[in-house]
């Protein structure tokens, strides 16, 4: 067997920009993997997170280094031993995913036992900003059904009030980033639940949650930087009521698959959640999504400019992949 492995560093614009927490960025950074065989190809995408200790050089490094043993034909399932959790496994991994469906002929979809997968409602999400600026932003987007707040700081409730107000209809995600603290975690919650809030996304530290098992959560709470694999996940039960699952984080589809399962068995809810990156990093997760509690995948729609061909996007409804574009 000779598959050939290469890589490619990809800048896309953001529309405006996109600030979170921990910081403010205005362009897309990610890695594409493809692994060709004769006339065949296969691609994947990834972003790496600097919260995780990732840098795009290094993430291709990783890509790289395990270029001989793509060449010499390992599976996926042999990839999660070679290849640590993240970014670049992940690449690796839909990469493969794509090119045995383009050399068998048989869609992911149908390899995952998902006869027809359906259309999804994504979450599309607002910037941290002033409550002014994020009301303007929730008022431009008050037709959609389902908005992720970025939040993460003082005056939060300030910040929740506004946006509720904007969008009275919106069922409301807040994504605090680990931005809150003990001291306050109490009061932003009880916020949350008496402003409707359907899910608070890691309000607090990886490591530094063990609160969550000791006061009321009014309102369903998800873990997303305290969860990456199916490893270790007991340890969450009590503390959290949903996971964000993303390919980024577990690294790729495959370890993806075993995480929902194993969550799924522990009672979490699922999300399924993505990075700022184009339509091929979300096609694989569409997949991964069908049956979840909450869809995140609005990457494309916070871009200036995507792919081509990418994922067809009408309102908040994204469609599964078409296989000019992966699986």
């Amino acid at each position: 067997m000779n598959r050939v492995l290469s890589v490619a560093e990809e800048r896309f614009p953001i529309a405006g920009t996109f600030t979170i927490s921990r910081g403010s960025k205005t362009e897309a950074e990610v890695v594409a993997c493809t692994i060709a065989e004769g006339g065949n190809s296969g691609r994947g995408e990834c972003v790496p997170y600097r919260r995780y200790g990732e840098t795009v050089a290094g993430v291709r490094a990783e890509i790289e280094a395990a270029a001989a043993a793509v060449s010499g034909g390992i599976t996926r399932r042999d990839l999660l031993k070679i290849m640590k959790p993240g970014a670049a496994r992940n690449a690796v991994d839909c990469a493969l995913w794509d090119l045995e469906a383009k050399l068998s002929g048989v869609r992911v979809a149908e390899t995952l036992g998902i006869a027809s997968p359906a259309p999804l409602e994504t979450a599309f999400t607002l910037s941290l900003a002033s409550p002014d600026a994020m009301a303007a932003q929730a008022r431009e987007n008050a037709a959609r059904p389902l908005l992720k707040v970025k939040i993460g700081g003082d005056g939060d409730i300030a910040r929740i009030r506004a946006v509720r107000d904007a969008a009275p209809k919106s069922r409301l995600i807040l994504d605090a980033n680990e931005g809150w603290t003990g001291d306050n975690i109490r009061e932003n919650l009880a916020a949350a639940a008496e402003l409707g809030v359907s899910l608070v996304e890691q309000p607090l530290p990886a490591g530094r949650d063990a609160i969550l098992a000791q006061i009321d959560r009014p309102v369903r709470v998800c873990a997303d930087e305290s969860v990456h694999t199916a490893e270790g996940l007991e340890t969450l039960v009590g503390l959290y009521d949903a996971v964000n699952i993303k390919l980024d984080k577990t690294g790729g589809l495959t370890a993806a698959l075993e995480l929902r399962d194993r969550a799924r068995e522990l009672g979490f809810g699922i999300m399924i959640g993505c990075m700022v990156g184009t339509s091929l990093a979300m096609a694989p997760a569409v997949l991964l999504a069908q049956g979840a509690d909450f869809v995140d995948l609005d990457g494309p729609l916070l871009l200036a400019r995507d792919r081509e061909p990418g994922l067809i996007y009408r309102g908040s409804l994204v469609s599964p992949p078409e296989p000019a574009l992966w699986g």
